[in-house]
């Protein structure tokens, strides 16, 4: 546990909790676990079925994309959250490799 690197929190911890037996321990251990299980297993589950409904993209389902961002690839979209004006792109598909350059100044002109 990262927190308890904080010796602060850790003497707080200790002064106020008393010490858990060994055999409790593991059995608190062990529900935790099953119900993280369950949690993950539901979450998994949830994903898929969106998946399946087609709401792969939360953002263009609810239209929160404009036009010109659902045309935009998505090494376009990178380089433009990364503020990148030039960018050389490496496509690989299958065992084909492509190159292609991105010139965000030719981007931001053609979408004014």
């Amino acid at each position: 546990m990262s927190f308890l690197k904080f010796f602060f929190i850790r003497r707080l911890i200790r002064r106020h909790s008393r010490p858990i037996v060994e055999n409790k321990a593991e059995l608190w251990q062990k529900r935790l676990a099953i119900g993280y299980m369950v949690v993950a297993w539901n979450a998994l589950g949830f994903v898929a079925y969106q998946m399946l409904q087609g709401k792969t993209d939360w953002a263009e389902f609810h239209g929160l994309k404009s036009k010109a961002e659902l045309k935009m690839t998505q090494a376009q979209n990178c380089s433009q959250a990364l503020g990148i004006r030039k960018a050389e792109v490496f496509k690989v598909s299958g065992l084909q490799i492509s190159k292609y350059e991105i010139d965000s100044e030719e981007t931001e002109n053609s979408n004014s």
